[in-house]
Parts: structure tokens; C-alpha cells; sequence
């Protein structure tokens, strides 16, 4: 994987960086795992809008993801590495050996050709296998790490992401997530080995504002240039600084915990993220 400057020959490309994709080996999606993605541009069913700042932007078509990893003792070949224009994270189409076609967040390293597996009893410990953290070696790299037995994979999902299994004690794993938060997982659930795919997602620069438009986001206004009446930090003579950060709903911001103390899962958090 790597990236790429592009020359300035215009003013939004001179400090654009941009994917040298590297790694995709196709751009023809798989036709039987796409579904349409109807977008809603911040609008209601009453047609009102009541998220701000959404709208416009490129048509896409959704992947059809497979988060569970549920064809268990199926060996499945990679065919294709390819973008996906709903994550930051690469994908990966896989053929298992009665024909099934399906897709999964591609691991860090995986390449066309290779032969993966996922399984309940234990599979070997290489990119891209899946199984349940009980079958884990201790210090190992995971990715795609389910939360509840049989939810599908709802952590370590981003480029470049991935979680650590610490330790093992009871029913528990101590999995390390990308946060930086240490957690307790059942050791029912399934995780993959291996980092996500595109770490150099994180080098990337726009170079202009209209490339946000094309994923559609709109301009956003800064609290503190709007009047009263639209935000707890509006108004004032000047250039004043708005007073303390807060949302526009008026709860404080940049260090505030909004965390629920009567929250069940908090047991399971065995040390808060970093700031």
C-alpha cells in the first residue's frame, strides 16, 4: 500500500495525497452482492430536515458485508481485493468451495489466490482466518471483533484498525481495542486475525472542499459565528470567543462524560480510553 502526491497543477491538487491502490485488483463489483443505498439528505419521512450538514454527493451502491464469518470449515479462495465506497477499509470477495460468493473487511497483507477459513474448533492462526477468541493465542493481532456471540463484527472495522487479546480468565477475554479502552469480551465471540486493510487511509489530504461534496457533506458552520438564538456559543461583538464549548442542545463538549453510570456494560470496561 502506499500513496501519492499529485503534481500542483491546478490549486486543489497541490496538497492533495491521494491512495496509490496498490492493493485492488479490480473495479468491477461482484453484481449478486450489491444493494441499492438510498440516501436521505438529512431528511425525515415528513420530508424535514433534521440532521444538518448531509446532502449531495455520489451515487453509491451498497456491498453486501460478511460480518458474521458463519460458513464454519469452508475453506474459501480470495478472488478479488476491491474499494468500497461505504468504508475506509478495503474488501475482499471470497468463493467457498460449493460456489457461494461472499464479502469480508480484507486484513492487512491478504492477497489474491490465498486460501481462508473460519471455524468454531480452531483454525491456524494466518491473516484473514476467523474464530472465536477462546481458540486466540495471547498478544495476537485481531480485527472484526464481535461484541455479543453471534452479532457480527462491531469493532476494529476502520482502515488500519486493530484490537489486541491481552488475557483470558472465566468466560472473559481482556481484549486492548483501537481506542486505546481495555474490555472484557466473551470468549464465545468471533474475531479475525490479522489488521484492516488501507493503514495509509490516515495520510490522505483533500486538497479542496469540494471533494468533501462528493461524499456528501455539506459546509458546516462554526457555533461561535452564529447568532444567539441558533447556538449556546453564538453572538457577541467581534471576534469573542463563544464561552465554553457546547453541543447546540447546550451539553458541554471537549471533555464532558456523557457515559450512563447506571450503564450494565460498564463491569465489562476493565480501563477508560485514552484522551
Amino acid at each position: 500500500m502506499s500513496v501519492r502526491k499529485l503534481k500542483p497543477i491546478t490549486p486543489g491538487q497541490r496538497f492533495r495525497v491521494v491512495n496509490g491502490f496498490d492493493a485492488i485488483t479490480t473495479d468491477k463489483p461482484e453484481k449478486s452482492l450489491l444493494a441499492p443505498k438510498k440516501r436521505s439528505g438529512g431528511r425525515n419521512n415528513q420530508g424535514r430536515m433534521t440532521m444538518r450538514y448531509i446532502g449531495g454527493g455520489h451515487k453509491k451502491r451498497y456491498r453486501i458485508i460478511d460480518f458474521k464469518r458463519d460458513v464454519f470449515d469452508m475453506s474459501a479462495e480470495v478472488k478479488s481485493i476491491e474499494y468500497d465506497p461505504n468504508r475506509t477499509a478495503f474488501i475482499a470477495l471470497l468463493q467457498y468451495e460449493n460456489g457461494e460468493k461472499r464479502y469480508i473487511v480484507a486484513p492487512n497483507g491478504l492477497k489474491v489466490g490465498e486460501s481462508l477459513v473460519s471455524s468454531l474448533e480452531g483454525a491456524p492462526i494466518e491473516i484473514g482466518n476467523s474464530m472465536p477468541l477462546s481458540k486466540i493465542p495471547f498478544g495476537t493481532i485481531i480485527s472484526c471483533v464481535e461484541l455479543r456471540p453471534g452479532q457480527g463484527a462491531c469493532m476494529a472495522r476502520s482502515a488500519g484498525t486493530f484490537a489486541q487479546l491481552m488475557a483470558k480468565e472465566g468466560k472473559y477475554a481482556t481484549v486492548k481495542l483501537p481506542s486505546g479502552e481495555t474490555r472484557l469480551v466473551l470468549l464465545d465471540c468471533m474475531a479475525t486475525i490479522g489488521a484492516v486493510s488501507n493503514s495509509d487511509h490516515q495520510l490522505l489530504v483533500s486538497g479542496k472542499a469540494g471533494r468533501s461534496r462528493w461524499l456528501g457533506r455539506r459546509p458546516r458552520t462554526r457555533p461561535v459565528v452564529m447568532n444567539p438564538v441558533d447556538h449556546p456559543m453564538g453572538g457577541g461583538e467581534g471576534k469573542s470567543s463563544g464561552g465554553h464549548p457546547r453541543s447546540r442542545n447546550g451539553i458541554p463538549a471537549k471533555g464532558f462524560k456523557t457515559r450512563s453510570k447506571k450503564k450494565s456494560s460498564n463491569k465489562h470496561i476493565v480501563e477508560r480510553r485514552k484522551k
